[in-house]
């Protein structure tokens, strides 16, 4: 029996298409089109993952662990099978999604046996989040913060452009080096807020400072940082004490509901700015956001929201953006379509004045954040594992070509808080308006 051939068969059945690559087994077996992506198998305990959790995710464990691989580019294979999945899709939408009848579980069942996969699940890698308590709780929060972003300073130092910033850049053309692009977001967000001395700046979700280092150093506001990430807010204190900023940007470790306890009132603020947080707020918690902030914005005062978003609403769509993502990336996190976001700012008073797509900026961000982690690949397993490194090269390959294929969105939202008669303090034309 060719092994791989039985086992690419079967795989084309449950998905209910033709799959357009190679399959190659531990045992030297081959199949599949020539001349397509290779997917190499290099040891059976992959089909267990697989068979204890069919899909994605049990396919994600199996490549974590390093048993399952793409030869070449795996951008490239990408592409090639989501290409196969659409057109199998026009003909039937349920192509490319498991499918599992009781003749189809008894023949994996049988195929199991003879490839020698049938065993105990395999230990799951120790990569995936592990959290408890309610959803969207202060403690769940903060654990499911911590899980990616207290990962290692050291690590985000090796893939990030020199300033931290882990959120799309702004790229004027596809050439932008990753830092100018980042320092291009940072100013274009500083000009939309109209920032300025004496001003107050709420970041919430600051991360590394990015945007709090940059607004108190070129724009002489104070700002005020929170974050949940206790790695994140003592990166940003050691870098505001070295670039003399800091009576002027305070980073505090707290959630959102507590920013009172970080000294901020209600209705003094002048601007508010959240880039690529929101996600993780929850859907059912987003109301309370938005009249947080809308609470503590002054009359008159902006407010810019960087944010994610599922482009649709086709069946299977999942608002955390899959199992894999839910599971080794962002647990817990949630992305609405851009409308329903739009809604929910708008809902407490907020005044919606500009809405920017950045979705075509995004695989150029994630190619510089991929590109670095590639060159400091040896650097990045020593600081974080093997497994943490592999787990950021399925996200950054698999996150670029779901925003290059308008699966996701990132937008900035800007909005204002009109005062009582309402007026908005805007200018009849801002800089850059096109006449």
């Amino acid at each position: 029996m060719n092994k791989a051939a039985a086992l690419h068969s079967l795989a084309e059945d449950v998905l209910g298409m033709r799959l357009p690559v190679r399959l190659r087994l531990w045992d030297g077996s081959v199949t599949g089109p020539a001349g397509g992506p290779t997917v190499v198998v290099s040891d059976k305990r992959a089909l267990r993952h697989v068979l204890h959790s069919p899909g994605e995710l049990g396919v994600a464990r199996a490549y974590v662990k390093g048993w399952l691989d793409v030869e070449g580019d795996l951008g490239d294979g990408f592409r090639t099978l989501w290409a196969a999945v659409r057109d199998a899709r026009a003909a039937d939408p349920r192509a490319g999604r498991v499918r599992i009848t009781p003749r189809l579980a008894a023949r994996a069942a049988w195929l199991a046996v003879r490839l020698g996969a049938v065993g105990r699940r395999p230990e799951v890698p120790a990569a995936e989040a592990q959290l408890s308590g309610d959803l969207h709780s202060r403690e769940r929060d903060r654990e499911a913060i911590a899980h990616h972003y207290d990962l290692s300073n050291d690590f985000y130092e090796l893939v990030l452009d020199p300033q931290m910033t882990y959120s799309s850049g702004f790229h004027r053309t596809p050439e932008v080096s990753l830092d100018q692009a980042q320092r291009d977001k940072l100013d274009l967000v500083c000009r939309k807020l109209d920032l300025g001395p004496g001003k107050r700046l709420v970041d919430i979700g600051c991360g590394w400072g990015a945007l709090a280092l940059h607004a108190a150093e070129h724009h002489g506001v104070h700002v005020v940082g929170v974050t949940l990430s206790s790695e994140q807010r003592d990166f940003v204190l050691a870098r505001a004490a070295e670039r003399g900023l800091g009576g002027r940007v305070d980073v505090s470790l707290r959630h959102f509901r507590d920013l009172s306890g970080a000294g901020v009132g209600d209705g003094q603020i002048d601007a508010i700015a959240s880039l690529e947080m929101g996600e993780h707020v929850g859907d059912a918690e987003y109301a309370e956001f938005t009249a947080a902030i809308h609470r503590y914005l002054r009359p008159g005062g902006r407010v810019l929201i960087q944010q994610m978003s599922r482009s649709n609403g086709q069946a299977g769509d999942r608002p955390g953006g899959g199992p894999f993502i839910e599971t080794y990336i962002a647990p817990d996190m949630h992305m609405k379509p851009l409308w329903r976001t739009l809604q929910m700012i708008s809902e407490p008073g907020l005044e919606i004045r500009d809405v920017q797509a950045l979705r075509e900026h995004y695989p150029l961000t994630v190619a510089g954040w991929l590109h670095n982690l590639e060159t400091h690949w040896d650097e990045a397993v020593r600081v974080a594992g093997v497994e943490n490194a592999r787990v950021w090269r399925l996200y950054l390959v698999g996150g670029a070509l779901a925003f290059e294929e308008n699966r996701m969105g990132v937008d900035q939202v800007l909005a204002v808080k009109p005062d009582a008669d309402g007026a908005s303090s805007f200018p009849l034309v801002r800089d850059g308006d096109v006449a």
